[in-house]
């Protein structure tokens, strides 16, 4: 198949189906005419990338793993594990956000208190 008809049966866009090229992480065979044709196998490899960067693994993680998927030695153990570490850093970003928005709601609450405290001043500032 193109890849125009794999972007369309996977939801890849060409472009990122190109990039994956770039990075070595697709080898389509070439035409004679110059044109890319992937096969079913790699229609499932896009899917695999493809929902591996949905749930946030880095291309570098997914690359790592895509030999042992090509070869099915990629085990539902290894694939649980990879889920994990991204849960982990998912919680550690999430932690880290949340002490983020707490420094931004103490923020606001400051400017809060400048801006009642010159209003204050305003008003009980003496009559010339």
């Amino acid at each position: 198949m193109q890849i125009s008809e794999l972007a369309q049966r996977t939801g890849v866009s060409v472009h990122a189906l190109r990039h994956y090229e770039s990075l070595g992480m697709l080898q389509p065979a070439r035409r004679a005419s110059g044109y890319r044709e992937y096969t079913e196998a790699q229609r499932r490899e896009v899917i695999f990338i493809a929902m591996s960067r949905k749930v946030g693994l880095s291309l570098k993680a997914i690359a790592e793993h895509l030999p042992s998927y090509r070869a099915g030695r990629l085990s539902i153990d290894q694939m649980v594990q990879s889920l994990r570490v991204r849960v982990a850093e998912i919680d550690a970003q999430t932690e880290t956000l949340k002490a983020q928005r707490a420094e931004v709601i103490s923020h606001i609450a400051w400017l809060h208190d400048q801006q009642r405290e010159r209003t204050t001043r305003k008003k009980t500032k003496p009559w010339p």
